[in-house]
């Protein structure tokens, strides 16, 4: 099923089915934009399922339905095989950031009788994308006593929602006249939040309205803002996009739609000859780093202490055996063919959207700069796989030699000695506000994603 659009394929009760999927999906991107979310969504999931935290088992065996978190921004689940651990896993890897807006530490101001929230962009977006557009605030702000403030603005239709202001087109000659990456600068991208004075009050008064209304509501001091993490990400629901219903319109598909899909493989498949797991990962978009990026230490831990509990013993050893045994696809998007630019892709080796999962065998830059080649003995195992389970899939690079370029957490995990290769679905808009991806690529990758899982050795 290489490279065929999969759409015909599918009628009556089966399309039937990649619809009701696909609501599901929509559910998940629409209530999950932050990692936080991401986990929290995961693990009630996981639960659902009959999974057990990790730290509540002191032994395992075969058939065992496991989950770990980390700091809130990580989680893995797993299904005991029936093969130990040293002879390896089947991994899906995928990251649960998407580029975004985040709030300074110290960013509440007033200017010009408007009360301003200061902010830093997360990953690579086009800043002028993100203004003139509704926008929601999520996230946490830890008081110091360890209290923990969820907050959650601007998804219901009751909310009040955020903007980025931007200059009307009467007054924007000089504006026009500047680059893409300069005409919205990154210090520009501040928060328009209020507009109402305090009574009584002379000096920053709309600023002192705004921080009654914090404690109040969420009993919050402006010192608290300092151990904060609120991100601004576009305001409403994913949608139907087209007039046929056939794609998904909506927020952080990079990367939620290879996480989401990743997740409900593991958690339907059932038990597999190797252990399975979904691993979805923090700080992608930043270079992975950090304790919940995927150059941390914590999978391996995690995988240590798995080790462990199904020998009853633990050396090293056993740990480099597994991770080098395992078989992984990193469940990244991939850049969807976009019909009003095609000159900056290279139509043989493009995604389309319709036509599956797609598998890019390398990404980096330029001459494959920072990029994780597979082995052609391992893509020879997946194309057999796929074709023996009927998953329509696609190769892909990332746009034209020389054009640009990218990275997911591949090469991470491939220097752990495993054997990966990029695998995700086509998306039109990438790091946009709004994203796009068809709905047969969703089903399609769930379906391939399962295949992999239960038949890779």
């Amino acid at each position: 099923m290489y490279g065929k659009n999969a759409w015909g394929k599918y009628s009556g009760k089966k399309l039937d089915n990649v619809m009701a999927f696909n609501e599901e999906y929509k559910n998940f991107l629409s209530t999950c934009k932050t990692e936080r979310l991401c986990v929290e969504y995961a693990v009630n999931l996981a639960k659902s399922h009959g999974f057990k935290n990790i730290n509540d088992v002191t032994t395992i065996k075969k058939g065992d339905k496991l989950y770990a978190t980390n700091m809130g921004k990580n989680v893995a689940v797993f299904v005991i095989g029936e093969e130990p651990l040293e002879n390896g896993l089947n991994i899906l890897g995928a990251h649960i950031d998407s580029p975004r807006i985040d709030i300074k530490q110290n960013p509440l101001y007033e200017k010009n009788d408007f009360a301003m929230l200061d902010a830093h962009y997360y990953g690579g977006i086009v800043k002028y994308q993100w203004v003139a557009t509704p926008l929601a605030i999520h996230g946490v702000v830890v008081k110091k006593d360890g209290k923990i403030v969820d907050v959650h603005v601007g998804e219901s239709l009751e909310d009040p929602v955020l903007v980025i202001t931007d200059l009307l087109p009467h007054l924007a000659a000089d504006k026009m006249q500047k680059t893409g990456a300069k005409v919205i600068e990154g210090e520009d991208l501040d928060l328009t939040i209020s507009s109402i004075p305090m009574d009584g009050e002379e000096k920053e008064a709309c600023k002192k309205y705004v921080l009654n209304l914090l404690k109040e509501k969420y009993d919050i001091e402006e010192e608290d803002f300092v151990s904060a993490e609120l991100e601004i990400v576009p305001a409403g629901p994913a949608r139907d996009l087209g007039f046929d219903r056939s794609m998904v319109l909506g927020y952080g598909h990079d990367d939620r739609v290879c996480a989401y899909t990743s997740l409900r493989a593991v958690l339907d498949a059932g038990e597999t000859k190797r252990t399975s797991c979904a691993y979805l990962v923090d700080k992608e978009e930043v270079g992975s780093i950090g304790a919940t990026g995927a150059h941390s230490k914590w999978f391996e831990n995690v995988v240590a202490e798995l080790l462990n509990k199904q020998n009853n013993t633990y050396n090293d050893l056993m740990l480099r055996r597994a991770l080098t045994n395992t078989y992984m696809l990193s469940s990244d998007v991939s850049a969807g063919f976009d019909p009003l630019y095609p000159g900056v892709f290279e139509p043989k080796n493009a995604a389309y959207l319709g036509k599956g999962l797609a598998f890019n065998k390398y990404t980096g830059a330029r001459g494959k700069s920072g990029c994780n080649d597979a082995m052609p003995e391992f893509m020879a195992k997946i194309r057999n796989i796929m074709d023996n389970e009927d998953v329509n899939y696609q190769t892909a690079e990332l746009g034209r030699v020389d054009v640009g370029g990218g990275g997911t957490i591949a090469y991470i995990m491939g220097n752990m000695g495993m054997n990966v290769i990029d695998a995700g679905i086509p998306v039109l808009s990438m790091h946009a506000p709004y994203e796009a991806v068809s709905k047969i690529d969703v089903f399609e990758a769930y379906k391939g994603y399962i295949a992999f899982i239960k038949n890779i050795q």
